[in-house]
């Protein structure tokens, strides 16, 4: 029963990024990232657990601009950088200390977030990323974890969803019309 226990008693939290021109970028190309909040998900990818919140958004490379974080350029990596970093900002604001795993499809953003790997590019955003991973590590447990991308897995495949589409300037299909693997 505990297992049973431990499964509610954690955020799941699946993120992507996008970029649908993602050669040759500069700032004005356009990138985006989704968030699915999860309760309850077993991690096996069949949709279990409920959804408690969901957000997606530009990525920004202006530093003028409201809600800034250190991308230069749109970019697939920075999209899923930025998504990493709308998760931890995400789990600041949240009143508990439950414990949270960040599932993302990104070796890339996971690792780097966490401190595994160096950045050799993208320096001001990883760092910012970096600080928010630390920051979040201290009031919660917190891990990240790897998902194979467009392998059928409901969450990723959503947040997938909900960065394609704003980086398309739809959209999202309602959760409750929508299927995995609809773009």
């Amino acid at each position: 029963m505990r297992a049973l226990t431990s499964i509610v008693e954690k955020y799941s939290l699946y993120v992507d990024g996008s970029c649908l021109e993602n050669q040759n970028v500069n700032s004005n190309t356009p990138a985006a990232w989704g968030l699915v909040v999860i309760v309850g998900d077993n991690g096996l990818g069949k949709g279990s657990g409920d959804v408690i919140d969901e957000k997606f958004g530009h990525v920004i490379t202006d530093s003028k601009e409201g809600g800034y974080i250190g991308a230069e350029v749109g970019s697939n990596n920075t999209a899923e950088l930025t998504a990493m970093a709308q998760a931890l900002r995400w789990l600041l604001i949240d009143d508990t200390n439950k414990p949270a795993i960040i599932n993302t499809d990104s070796q890339y953003a996971g690792n780097l977030a966490c401190g595994n790997w160096k950045a050799k590019a993208n320096k001001k955003l990883v760092r910012n990323v970096q600080k928010l991973w630390d920051e979040v590590g201290n009031i919660r447990e917190l891990t990240w974890n790897h998902v194979r991308a467009h392998r059928g897995h409901r969450w990723n495949e959503r947040a997938d969803h909900l960065a394609i589409r704003c980086v398309s300037n739809l959209t999202p299909t309602p959760l409750s019309f929508w299927k995995p693997g609809q773009r």
